[in-house]
């Protein structure tokens, strides 16, 4: 099986590093020269992680088949009071019981 890479997706996938990297750089450039940092940016750069986070999980929650959303909420619970590694591992855990049980 020969894997082909057409001219479309290649221009899309330089577009994509060229644009990650302008975005890298110039919010890198623009810090730097700000003397301080003010309170509306650094409340945004606070909420950066939690909207990475949902956009992450959101669509695999809502698309995904049952397994995942048990799983999902099991690595929920276990999050609140364990690290994230034990939380990666509950989850997966969770959903592997929930294909072997039901068959999903």
């Amino acid at each position: 099986m020969e894997a082909s890479l057409d001219t479309g997706t290649l221009f899309l996938i330089l577009a994509a590093a060229v644009a990650t990297y302008l975005t890298r750089v110039g919010g890198y450039v623009l810090i730097t020269r700000m003397k301080s940092i003010p309170p509306r940016v650094e409340a945004a750069l606070n909420a950066v992680p939690a909207a990475v986070l949902t956009t992450l999980v959101a669509p695999a929650f809502f698309t995904g088949g049952w397994d995942v959303k048990i799983a999902m909420l099991v690595a929920l619970a276990v999050a609140l009071r364990f690290p994230g590694l034990v939380m990666l591992a509950a989850g997966w855990v969770a959903v592997m019981v929930c294909r072997h049980l039901f068959g999903l």
